[in-house]
């Protein structure tokens, strides 16, 4: 049976990564993770007081990182893997997404990971979520949605997250960082968010995870069923 890359892009807090793997599960796919990666070369950079500004300690830094995904049976996905130690957990706190935009927005570090990503899929099957992966990552991706939802329905839905991992954030703060992150992920110079011109639009507003992986499925088939 002839596999293919899907193509999740859009904003954060859309449902991205969990629509993707729950399709990348339906469909015996791979299921790629690309935000998490950017979420660990920050923690990386956090930890190790990389300087963001300095290219040279920027280049430096990401010789030095490792990022892998192993299963986890009792969660039912893959947990991040940064130098061999599990940080699925850390990479989802709020400080990591106040600054994983700025990094991901580093020309060095976009173009490191998306040699990474393209390796990951050259086998193709793969279902992978992101900012630029119907554009820059896979551009000749079978199947592309992008992604979007309410600002204030994207925020309520981070508060709950974090909440379920014991952080209380005010709603008005993780209003203002998705403002910030949509800014620099639609402005940056490497990669910048913005939709394929044959990408399907699916406003995430009002549609639960089950019609959003529905969608997506249909898509697929009807795709499938022409190639």
């Amino acid at each position: 049976m002839k596999k293919t890359i899907i193509a999740l892009d859009g904003h954060s807090s859309c449902g991205k990564s969990t629509t993707a793997k729950k399709v990348a599960k339906k469909l015996g796919y791979a299921f790629i993770d690309t935000g998490a990666m950017y979420r660990a070369v920050s923690l990386y950079f956090h930890e190790n007081h990389v300087t963001l500004t300095n290219p040279k300690e920027v280049e430096k830094a990401l010789t030095e990182i490792h990022i892998t995904f192993q299963f986890n049976e009792q969660r039912g996905a893959s947990d991040v893997y940064l130098n061999g130690l599990n940080v699925e957990e850390e990479i989802r706190k709020m400080y990591i997404s106040q600054m994983v935009s700025e990094v991901s927005a580093i020309t060095i570090v976009r173009k490191a990971m998306v040699a990474q990503q393209q390796k990951m899929a050259k086998h193709r099957g793969v279902v992978m979520d992101g900012r630029d992966i119907g554009t820059k990552v896979f551009p000749d991706a079978e199947i592309k949605v992008f992604m979007t939802a309410d600002p204030t329905i994207r925020a309520e839905r981070r508060q709950r997250e974090l909440l379920e991992k014991g952080e209380m954030i005010d709603l008005d703060i993780i209003l203002e960082n998705l403002r910030k992150r949509d800014i620099i992920d639609s402005t940056r110079e490497e990669g910048p968010l913005t939709q394929a011109e044959d990408a399907v639009l699916m406003d995430t507003s009002f549609m639960t995870i089950d019609e959003q992986v529905d969608f997506v499925i249909q898509l697929h088939d009807s795709v499938l069923a022409r190639i």
